[in-house]
């Protein structure tokens, strides 16, 4: 598998520090709101890249931060009238629930700020000792041209990132780059005992410290979105290497970023979501497939019309897989006909071609399009006219449901189990179709469609779908 390295912006075979086994950290959200559409990206990508890489074989131990004490936290709190800690809990709450309905699964390790406070005031210790860092009226700032190899990840002269960088009233700062390790407790603000006074941490420290503590001292793949690059994960790379004497993350991988409606999101342009929002009126689903519908390299444009085309697409995936369960309730325990096979061979031919898309940078937007070929596939060769075999149908419901699951998609079929008053329905509209009672049999299907329960006649019977609601 090939990955593209950020640090090195090139694309390199990917080989983990150990056989068989990687460490993968990546940032998770500040937990003050609702997590926004933009959040999901990199929650999707990365989750989709871990299921990926376990499918591989790899055992992947993986971490997502959060960040549950910095400014804004203090201010939301504050606005609230509640404190940062029940804050945080709330909207930690409130991210599963959103997570969850993305498709997401929960990290190894989901480790917060606050309660890893020893290990980053250690971190903080070292680099002071080192005199990468220093103490300032009870702050503690990062000396950036220590580090010899700042900017190498945003791959920006050293110059040219100081552009634009002023310092903030109340900061003694040696130089205009250098950046907070710890702020000194203000009043109001939640604070912590430190040797430099009592404090918080600074954002940038809080990843460094809980990479190395869970994962050690150099992992595997740090991912986030490309809005970290800097100053957050230049900053990441300059503690832990300055602390560690040792690589911090062997790749660096971040996702482009997202536009509303052809703009940059922004609450003052009006066109701020968040994913509850969306959800609640185009369900979770459509959005974990429209963010791997691209490439996760690639800028992507989220707008209603693309929601409904992802919903389209995702009815595609799930009327085959319907297709193929229902065929298999009669079909024929037989081998496959000649043309079956020949639609094997066509499956497999796909299949290689999902699997290099993946193996290349993880281009699911390939390996999509991979799938609706395979879909294709399936539901010309798998139709009622045809009366496909029960090997055939096995051999396609498996491959379907393997590189679906691969990506975590078409797991919410629909219940298609019925009650006995539909039973009864669908039985008094056959008899009155048998006696030519075409009315009756009508009004019977339009009861049921309104129900939300399609009937298709076909050879093999009656074909019930369940519309599957969000």
């Amino acid at each position: 598998m090939k990955i593209y390295n950020d640090e090195t912006r090139k694309k390199e075979e990917f080989t983990p520090l150990e056989d068989g086994a990687i460490r993968m950290y990546v940032c998770g959200p500040t937990v003050y709101n609702y997590i926004h559409i933009g959040n999901a990206r990199p929650l999707i990508v990365f989750d989709a890249l871990r299921c990926y890489l376990e499918y591989k074989g790899y055992k992947v131990t993986f971490v997502q931060n959060f960040t549950d004490i910095d400014d804004k936290m203090i201010n939301r709190a504050a606005a609230e009238k509640t404190t940062v800690k029940a804050l945080a809990g709330k909207y930690i709450g409130e991210y599963f629930v959103d997570s969850k309905g993305l498709g997401v699964r929960e990290a190894t390790i989901h480790p917060k700020a606050t309660e890893n406070m020893e290990a980053i005031i250690a971190l903080i210790k070292t680099l002071v000792d080192k005199g990468y860092a220093y103490a300032a009226d009870g702050d503690v700032y990062f000396r950036t041209n220590r580090f010899k190899d700042y900017g190498k990840l945003s791959h920006m002269p050293i110059e040219d990132l100081e552009a634009g960088i002023r310092v903030e009233p109340g900061e003694h700062k040696e130089n205009p780059m250098d950046f907070a390790l710890w702020k000194a407790y203000k009043e109001g603000e939640p604070f912590w005992e430190s040797p430099w006074g009592n404090g918080r941490p600074g954002w940038h420290i809080e990843c460094s410290a809980m990479a190395n503590k869970y994962l050690g001292k150099t992992i595997d793949i740090h991912g986030g979105g490309q809005d970290l690059t800097f100053p957050h994960h230049e900053n990441e790379i300059a503690q832990s290497e300055a602390a560690n004497d040792a690589i911090f993350s062997r790749y660096w991988v971040h996702n482009a970023y997202i536009n509303v409606d052809n703009r940059k999101m922004s609450k003052s342009l009006g066109n701020f979501f968040t994913v509850r929002e969306i959800a609640e009126k185009y369900g979770y689903e459509p959005i974990r497939f429209f963010m791997l519908s691209a490439h996760y390299r690639s800028p992507v444009n989220f707008s209603a019309e693309t929601l409904e085309q992802s919903k389209a697409a995702l009815d595609r995936l799930y009327n085959c897989l319907n297709n193929i369960e229902f065929l298999l309730k009669n079909a024929k325990d037989e081998e496959m006909s000649n043309l079956e096979k020949a639609a094997m061979e066509k499956l497999v031919g796909y299949e290689k071609n999902y699997m290099a898309s993946l193996d290349d940078d993880f281009n699911t937007a390939d390996a999509i399009a991979a799938l609706f070929d395979i879909t294709r596939e399936i539901n010309s060769a798998a139709n009622t006219e045809n009366k496909p075999s029960k090997e055939f149908l096995d051999s396609a419901k498996t491959l379907f449901n393997k590189l679906c699951g691969i990506l975590n998609l078409c797991q919410n079929q629909a219940d298609k189990s019925v009650d006995d008053e539909v039973k009864a329905l669908i039985e008094k509209r056959q008899a009155a179709r048998a006696s030519r009672d075409f009315k009756t049999a009508d009004a019977i299907r339009d009861e049921l469609a309104a129900k939300g329960i399609m009937l298709e006649d076909t050879p093999q019977g009656v074909k019930v779908t369940m519309i599957k609601k969000d």
